[in-house]
C-alpha cells in the first residue's frame, strides 16, 4: 500500500486510467465519476487549452492560419495531421500543452470534497506522458481490436488506416497491459463494466 492508499498524504489514491483507442476509456471513467472520485480527463482538458487565444496564436506563429479554422478555433484535424506526421511537432504541441493540462489537473484534485473515493486520471499518453509516476495505480481498459474499430468508426469516423495511424503513435499496447496494476475488460455489457469497475474501485479505495 502506498502513502497516498494508507492516507498518509491526506488526500484519496491516484488512479491512472489508459488503454487503446476506442477500448472505452470514457465509459469507464463515468462510472468512476458515479461512483464517488472526482476524474481529471486529459483530452477534454487538452481541448480547452488549445483554444486559449495565447495557445491559438502560438500553433499559429508555428504552423500557419491553416490550423486554425474561418470562426478562430483551433482545427483539430489539421494539428492531428501535422503532429501524426512530424513526431518533433507534436513533441513542440505536447510542452505547450501539457503543462496547463496538469495546472487544471492539480487545480481539480485540490479542490475536491472530502468525501472522494479516488482522483481518477483519464490520460491516453498516461505513460508516453510520465504521468503513471503519479498514480498509486493504473487501469488499462481493454476490448478486442474488431471490437475498438467498430467504435471509432461509429463514434469519431475513423477509417482503419486513421485509426491504425493513431494507435501506432502510442506505446504498444502490450506494455501498456502489462506495466499496468490491473485490467478491465470492456468487450460486454454496461451492467457487467459496471460491476468490474466497482470491484476495482473496491480494492483500491476500501470506504
Amino acid at each position: 500500500m502506498s502513502a497516498r492508499q494508507s492516507g498518509l498524504e491526506g488526500r484519496p489514491p491516484v488512479i491512472g486510467l489508459t488503454g487503446g483507442i476506442g477500448a472505452g476509456k470514457s465509459a469507464v471513467a463515468a462510472i468512476f465519476a458515479e461512483l464517488g472520485c472526482v476524474v481529471s480527463d486529459s483530452d477534454r482538458d487538452s481541448r480547452a487549452v488549445l483554444a486559449e487565444p495565447e495557445i491559438l496564436e502560438t500553433i499559429r506563429k508555428w504552423w500557419g492560419p491553416g490550423v486554425i479554422t474561418s470562426d478562430g478555433r483551433p482545427d483539430r484535424s489539421a494539428i492531428a495531421e501535422r503532429i501524426f506526421r512530424n513526431s518533433e511537432d507534436r513533441t513542440r504541441l505536447e510542452g505547450l500543452v501539457h503543462p496547463r493540462v496538469h495546472a487544471a489537473r492539480e487545480q481539480s484534485f485540490a479542490t475536491a470534497p472530502a468525501s472522494t473515493r479516488a482522483l481518477v486520471i483519464d490520460a491516453p499518453l498516461l505513460f508516453e506522458a510520465g504521468i503513471d509516476g503519479s498514480c498509486d495505480a493504473v487501469v488499462f481498459v481493454d476490448a478486442p481490436r474488431d471490437i475498438r474499430l467498430e467504435r471509432v468508426r461509429l463514434n469519431r469516423g475513423w477509417d482503419e488506416s486513421e485509426w491504425s495511424r493513431r494507435e501506432s503513435a502510442q506505446m504498444p499496447l502490450e506494455e501498456k497491459r502489462s506495466r499496468a496494476t490491473v485490467v478491465i475488460d470492456n468487450s460486454v455489457g454496461i451492467d457487467s463494466l459496471r460491476s468490474k469497475v466497482e470491484a476495482v474501485l473496491n480494492a483500491l479505495a476500501p470506504r
